[in-house]
């Protein structure tokens, strides 16, 4: 499969750099290049990326609301959000956004790259640990007060429940599977039917969910 790339960041050096990287790569196109958000939602509705490197920090429309409409408007579009620190505030509302996750703009490009097609194939585009933590550090943000719970989380069953709150605590399907002696495929197969049953896309989603829901919360980890 060749992964569908859009590029957006207001720097045209960053944006050539990052063009040589993919270009390089035979199973990467760089299918547009924007230097400006509301160029970027508009640029992904005409040839439906399947991942875009979004910065946060341009003129006019700025990264965040841009990765909004990306999300709503091309579903199977997912976004990386492109942050200077790994751990700050526009990561944070990146994935309260919709992102599928977030990368330092020092991020290696081998590790860029790795990033790139775990989320061209629907996985986590970094660890659900580093995603905690960075929720952990802005959870008063989620939930001012007492939160309502879901109406959703009423069609889980018990087993997918608990997948649900493990994820949210950080672990890999293998270490869920340990903690509730499942096998893996098992917790693959609930973890699934939750992301359906939710109509969240991915991991990173799980885990904003879970803070939102106060299924899981700082004070208790």
């Amino acid at each position: 499969m060749t992964i569908r790339l859009l590029i957006a960041d207001d720097e045209a050096l960053l944006r050539t750099a990052f063009r040589m990287v993919f270009d390089a790569e035979q199973d990467m196109v760089v299918a547009g290049e924007a230097s400006e958000g509301e160029e970027a939602a508009r640029l992904a509705r005409q040839v439906r990326p399947d991942v875009v490197l979004m910065d946060v920090r341009m003129p006019g429309l700025d990264g965040i609301e841009a990765t909004r409409r990306i999300v709503r408007d091309c579903p199977r579009s997912r976004v990386l959000i492109l942050t200077t620190f790994d751990l700050d505030e526009y990561a944070f509302a990146g994935l309260k956004a919709g992102a599928a996750g977030f990368l330092p703009k020092n991020t290696r490009p081998a590790e860029l790259l790795t990033a790139i097609r775990n989320v061209a194939a629907g996985e986590a585009a970094l660890s659900p640990r580093v995603t905690r933590r960075l929720l952990e550090r802005f959870a008063p943000q989620l939930t001012p007060g007492a939160p309502e719970r879901d109406e959703r989380l009423a069609g889980l069953t018990t087993r997918e429940h608990e997948v649900l709150v493990q994820v949210a605590h950080g672990l890999s399907n293998a270490e869920v599977a340990t903690a509730l002696q499942l096998a893996e495929a098992t917790v693959k197969t609930h973890l699934s039917r939750v992301l359906l049953k939710l109509g969240l896309r991915d991991r990173a989603q799980v885990v904003v969910f879970a803070y939102e829901n106060g299924l899981v919360r700082p004070s208790a980890i």
